[in-house]
């Protein structure tokens, strides 16, 4: 009887002791990447491709340099350089929605931190093959582009229930942000200093041209169901994601 109790014993500090060590694993995980002003991100995996879960914040590039900001309208109508501001030039949305920084911004390829870049529009076809390929479309099907939900966040969203696969609806719960990356719909400024479409759209750019005047970008909306490929105006305000280096 001893003996059984003393195997008992030690076979309960043994699987105590493995709860403490993959509990560390988990937390040593969870890495926190920094940019140059101290702002910390969250990172996630989706596939071969680790993404920060947080759009940039940063007001510094990642040499220290200040990014000029575009608070006044006027100034950022006539921008053919880089340029951020805050969504209605105020600070608060700043925690959550990050900042909107104009293409010239990103084509400077300092935006970033080391170790990490604005993705091409390759990178993000990257993401969508492997979302349709791997069950987080809203149906499970492999073929359409139906994985927005999988990428908003289950928060924040203008709601709509006529379209029961897009972001906006109640619809398939267990596919909303499925994929942990948590889109936001932090909402544009365009090229004539206007802010619009919070709550409604999220944008992304990335770092790839179309033509001249022109770079490809990324839209969560909340009446669609997938993820819509665009490009527009490099004068235009979008959020940022990084995306780890290979």
């Amino acid at each position: 009887m001893v003996k059984k109790n003393a195997c008992r014993f030690y076979t309960f500090v043994w699987l105590s002791l493995l709860v403490m060590i993959f509990s560390r694993c988990e937390k040593n995980e969870d890495n926190l990447v920094k940019d140059f002003d101290g702002n910390a991100y969250h990172t996630v995996t989706i596939g071969t491709q680790v993404w920060m879960v947080e759009n940039l914040k940063a007001v510094h590039y990642n040499d220290g340099t200040d990014i000029p900001n575009g608070c006044d309208s006027s100034d950022w109508v006539s921008l053919n350089s880089p340029a951020y501001c805050w969504y209605k030039n105020d600070i608060h949305y700043k925690s959550m929605y990050g900042a909107l920084y104009n293409w010239f911004t990103v084509n400077t390829g300092k935006l970033c931190p080391p170790g990490w870049h604005v993705p091409t529009d390759s990178d993000w076809i990257t993401l969508g093959n492997y979302l349709k390929a791997n069950g987080y479309n809203y149906d499970g099907t492999t073929t359409v582009n139906g994985y927005g939900k999988a990428l908003a966040s289950d928060t924040g969203w203008y709601s709509i229930q006529s379209i029961d696969c897009a972001i906006g609806s109640d619809d398939y719960p267990d596919k909303r942000n499925s994929t942990g990356f948590s889109g936001l719909p932090g909402g544009i400024r365009n090229p004539e200093g206007q802010f619009h479409n919070q709550y409604l759209f999220g944008l992304w750019w990335s770092s790839s041209e179309r033509e001249s005047g022109y770079a490809f970008h990324r839209t969560l909306a909340f009446d669609h169901c997938g993820v819509v490929r665009s490009w527009s105006l490099k004068g235009n305000g979008y959020s940022v994601r990084c995306l780890k280096d290979n």
